[in-house]
């Protein structure tokens, strides 16, 4: 299969805009890649093509780097993408309690998706919010101090439908291929939305602050 007119216009006219913003073509790769997930849902064998031709790179330069990172799905991810961290801190706060118990609810284990379609799994070596410890990600949006109860209800309403708000972040959840779309740099004008730091993340400054504490200069 190959992209459509229609969409390859589309595609060419997105590529071109961000490959403008770099001096080196093949410098885009990275957000070319996110852009054709954004299309597919996953990195196709059409999106391959189409970046190697857009950067005058060979196809397996383009694969290499593509199954580098597992940010690029390599198959059709869910309409939400959910990542459980079960690196060492949210591991021991109950991160492989809350993997255990949610790959039985669901019924997929990791890089899988649920027959609807709707959600696919993914272990997460670390989110970088150790701080709210254990930590679920939906779409990249942070769902903090979770618990395997609190997970298994997340992805039940994911799957109903329902409104999700996340923890931090915009107040609404965008699917995974909107997701990919603003990794690719094109913006969704929510980059401000909603609380960012909170709590646990400013605990240091508050204290350096309470005792005058500076940086040396």
């Amino acid at each position: 299969m190959t992209y459509s007119p229609e969409v390859r216009e589309r595609l060419e006219t997105d590529a071109k805009e961000i490959i403008g913003r770099y001096p080196k073509a093949r410098s885009a790769l990275l957000p070319l890649l996110h852009l054709v997930q954004a299309e597919d849902g996953y990195v196709s064998d059409d999106g391959h093509e189409f970046c190697a031709e857009m950067l005058g790179l060979s196809k397996a330069e383009v694969v290499g780097v593509s199954t580098f990172y597992t940010m690029y799905k390599r198959k059709p991810a869910g309409e939400f993408h959910v990542g459980v961290c079960i690196n060492t801190l949210c591991a021991v706060m109950g991160g492989d309690q809350i993997w255990s118990e949610l790959t039985e609810h669901m019924g997929i284990g990791a890089d899988e998706t649920t027959a609807d379609g709707k959600v696919s799994l993914e272990r997460i070596e670390c989110n970088a919010a150790c701080d709210f410890a254990p930590v679920m990600m939906v779409n990249w949006e942070f769902f903090d101090n979770q618990t395997p109860a609190s997970a298994k209800q997340l992805v039940d309403d994911l799957r109903d439908g329902k409104d999700i708000t996340p923890t931090r972040g915009p107040k609404k959840l965008c699917s995974f291929k909107d997701a990919s779309r603003i990794l690719a740099g094109i913006p969704d004008g929510l980059a401000g939305d909603g609380p960012a730091a909170a709590g646990p993340s400013l605990e240091g400054l508050r204290i350096a602050k309470a005792n005058g504490w500076e940086a040396p200069k």
